[in-house]
């Protein structure tokens, strides 16, 4: 237990919310964040048989969607620039309390309807190795989507293949492409969770082989309740966009976003199963230990149950009673054979005992 216990580290503290206004500040204040200005804005303007796909250097380059009969995508990089995402703001129409939640991200995932535009934010793992993960804003407007990422890297990278490829995004509404970078994200959350059970599954087999440590197990079960809290938020995030029946949202994508709200409420089931798992490998650990406990306390009983016969001859042996006292004095002392004759009888009575033990199966393993 003592070595259990030497294993589980307790972290430190992180800071929950990076980035916050200063206190009494007006709503829907974006600000910069000091350090974090450097942006990459990517544009890809598609329709069913055209296809552009350009990278700016300012938000004013960013094409104007109205009259257009495509979809215009606005994919930017880096949100510590306030006055770049205000200005994005200024040329879709977008809300400033919209605006003011894509730079503080501490956001949970969510869906608001800002009239004629939609706003969703949601959690994206940002590290296969870890459950980093980063806010991703996104917009929805009559003709074009908008998505906010705090960093560089993706999982966006198969919807733009798709796009560039003529797939089923080419020729539908901006809502289609709305849905489909939301599933994205919550489909990434899937390839974490299995290798989680594959850590579990060689975890089982290390304890089992008593060779796990249970401070891996721990940091596992956090890090699914970290899934599982996000998997939630965004399980009600999702259930909101749906029973809006904004007119932004054709009932057929619709379908589409039913079957992301199936894929969080999977995402919860297995964090869930696995979480148990954990309890149960934590269990089966105990269990081992205390068994491996008992084998040694088992041990040790027999070694002391043989020896104490023999203890008692010796110690019986060892009294300095007078032999000129009285000859019932332990007369055994002044026999020739007296020393022979009891180590004999101590062996008798140890090996006698062994065998007694023996054919009991105490001693087998």
């Amino acid at each position: 237990m003592n070595k259990l216990i030497r294993k589980i580290r307790i972290p430190k503290p992180k800071r929950v919310f990076h980035r916050r206004t200063t206190p009494a500040t007006a709503p829907g204040t974006v600000t910069s964040i000091e350090g974090e200005t450097e942006t990459l804005i990517r544009q890809i303007y598609f329709e069913k048989d055209k296809i552009a796909e350009v990278e700016l250097s300012s938000a004013k380059e960013i094409m104007d969607p109205t009259d257009k009969p495509g979809v215009l995508w606005v994919d930017i990089i880096g949100v510590g620039n306030g006055e770049l995402v205000e200005e994005v703001g200024r040329q879709f129409g977008l809300h400033p309390l919209a605006l003011e939640d894509v730079v503080h991200t501490h956001q949970r995932s969510k869906c608001d309807d800002y009239g004629s535009r939609l706003f969703f934010v949601v959690r994206m793992l940002t590290n296969h190795e870890s459950l980093a993960s980063e806010q991703v804003s996104l917009f929805l407007g009559p003709n074009f989507v908008i998505s906010f990422q705090e960093q560089k890297g993706d999982c966006f990278d198969p919807i733009r293949d798709r796009i560039r490829n003529h797939s089923r995004i080419r020729g539908r509404r901006p809502d289609y492409l709305f849905y489909a970078l939301i599933d994205a994200i919550i489909d990434g959350y899937f390839p974490r969770l299995e290798d989680f059970g594959m850590k579990l599954e060689f975890l089982e087999e290390q304890i089992l082989n008593q060779e796990g440590e249970m401070d891996q197990v721990y940091q596992i079960r956090r890090d699914l309740l970290r899934i599982r809290k996000h998997a939630w938020q965004h399980r009600e995030a999702i259930q909101t966009l749906i029973r809006q029946d904004h007119e932004l949202v054709s009932s057929e994508t619709q379908v589409y976003l039913r079957d992301c709200y199936d894929h969080t409420i999977q995402l919860i089931d297995v964090a869930e199963s696995f979480r148990d798992q954990c309890t149960n490998l934590r269990d089966l650990h105990l269990s081992e230990m205390s068994a491996r406990q008992n084998e040694v306390m088992k041990t040790l009983t027999i070694f002391a149950t043989i020896f104490m016969p023999m203890s008692f001859i010796a110690g019986v042996y060892g009294m300095n009673f007078d032999r000129g006292a009285s000859e019932w004095n332990m007369p055994e002392t002044e026999w020739y054979y007296g020393y022979p004759f009891a180590l004999m009888v101590m062996g008798v009575i140890g090996f006698g005992l062994l065998g007694y033990f023996w054919r009991k199966g105490w001693l087998k393993s």
